[in-house]
């Protein structure tokens, strides 16, 4: 198994730049902001061929016993709890602060291998502020510069020097990989708190306040054999009501994390109805051809009335993501939440379905036979095979003659032809008309 590393610290000491170092990421925004980071993060890293798992966290502050800070702190205490070795990270220039004391007196506590780094000490290795370190009685500091990655190396060789690695370990086969399952959108709507009840554990912050979750958090999960990876993402707002400079990172982080998933629940609340940011968030979504389920959350706080209100807004207002399933659940009651991982698993079949060109072209010849596209002038589009051009999300590659001529609508027609065939929700459907080029038509 590959050891768990965590790091702690005060507020910006540079935890999160040491985490993007070693992970060599960019996976944790990094600001000169103090308590930007508030879950705590995972990520692989690797020193030659030992491998091993980071965890970052937010700002420590033992004695905080109210509001987010105090969220921040069980965060911490949590990933120090499941660590096999932590890094307890200090600031060379800020020097020792009474803050750096508690938390040395906590680690001390909780028996844990402990390795101090000194960060920002960037031509510092032999210099004497180093020494007021060791007060804290964590042995010898490492001076490191995360910004730079001076000293990074030296540091995990002492961190992984007395732990035993497999090196016959086998790569992970391509369908042992997981489904990358990211849970968007707007602040509030509890994607958090969807993805605590899953676990079964307070595993990222679930607090009354928008704009909470920063980080686009990675999650591992398994459900009945088939491996999952939950990101919980910053909730998207209108640009206009973007003002810190951190929530506009979140905003990339989000972007991000939903290009990179496999399939995207887009998280509505029905107490707030369908938003015009819902629609924004689900118009990204689509651009970027992702596979996509539709989560109501808080089904259970509404009367029949809203309901009927909600449901007549969703058709209207998304009625681009027609193809996706729309289920109605409650997260902090536990309600519907069976089918919704169905559904999920139905989108990413789809998504990488493969569909064989006899197939496709017998379709497109039957669905020109019921009905031929419109003439364009003197000549009629002619639409002669058809084969699949990529997969998440799936292409059909239509090849013909005069094919630019072909209307939007009788694409959307092809569309459901092909979609009812081979079976395909919760997955955009892309079709791409390609002309053939007279070869003489430049000769003379």
């Amino acid at each position: 198994m590959k050891p768990v590393i965590a790091v702690v610290g005060r507020p910006n000491v540079g935890k999160s730049t040491l985490f993007n170092r070693m992970t060599k990421s960019r996976d944790a925004i990094v600001a000169d902001f103090s308590g930007l980071t508030r879950d705590r993060h995972y990520g692989d890293g690797r020193l030659g061929d030992r491998e091993f798992i980071v965890v970052d966290t937010g700002g420590f502050e033992p004695d905080s016993s109210t509001g987010i800070v105090k969220e921040m702190a069980k965060q911490t205490r949590q990933a120090v709890a499941e660590a096999d070795a932590v890094v307890f990270v200090v600031d060379v220039r800020g020097g020792l602060s009474a803050q750096d004391h508690d938390i040395a007196r906590y680690l001390r506590s909780v028996n844990k291998r402990v390795f101090l780094a000194a960060n920002k000490a960037e031509g510092m290795q032999e210099s004497p502020l180093l020494g007021e370190f060791f007060e804290l009685g964590m042995g010898a500091p490492h001076p490191i510069s995360a910004a730079h990655g001076q000293g990074i190396r030296s540091l995990l060789e002492a961190v992984l020097e007395d732990f035993a690695f497999d090196e016959d370990e086998d790569d992970v086969d391509a369908a042992d990989r997981p489904i990358r399952l990211a849970v968007a959108g707007r602040p509030n709507v509890g994607k958090s708190t969807l993805i605590n009840t899953w676990l079964g554990e307070e595993r990222l912050i679930a607090f009354d306040m928008p704009g909470t979750t920063r980080d686009a958090i990675s999650v591992p999960f398994e459900r009945h054999g088939q491996k999952f990876q939950l990101i919980d993402t910053a909730g998207l707002r209108r640009k206009g009501k973007v003002f810190e400079a951190i929530e506009k990172f979140s905003v990339v982080k989000t972007l991000q994390a939903i290009a990179d998933a496999n399939v995207v629940l887009l998280l509505l609340d029905a107490t707030q109805g369908v938003s015009e940011q819902d629609a924004h968030i689900a118009g990204y979504i689509l651009e970027s051809g992702r596979a996509v389920v539709l989560a109501v959350n808080k089904w259970d706080a509404v009367d029949d009335y809203q309901r009927d209100v909600l449901e007549r807004s969703i058709a209207q207002r998304l009625a681009f993501l027609k193809f996706a399933p729309v289920l109605r659940i409650s997260a902090i009651r536990r309600q519907g939440l069976g089918p919704v991982w169905q559904s999920i698993a139905d989108a990413y079949a789809s998504a990488n379905r493969k569909m064989p060109t006899p197939v496709l072209t017998r379709l497109l010849q039957e669905a020109v036979e019921a009905q031929a596209p419109k003439r364009a002038g003197a000549f009629r589009p002619k639409l002669r095979y058809a084969h699949q051009g990529g997969m998440n999300p799936p292409v059909i590659v239509v090849h013909g003659n005069s094919l630019e001529h072909v209307s939007s609508t009788y694409k959307r027609y092809l569309e459901g032809r092909f979609r009812e065939h081979f079976k395909l929700t919760g997955t955009p459907l892309r079709i791409e008309m390609k002309s053939s080029q007279n070869p003489f038509a430049d000769k003379d």
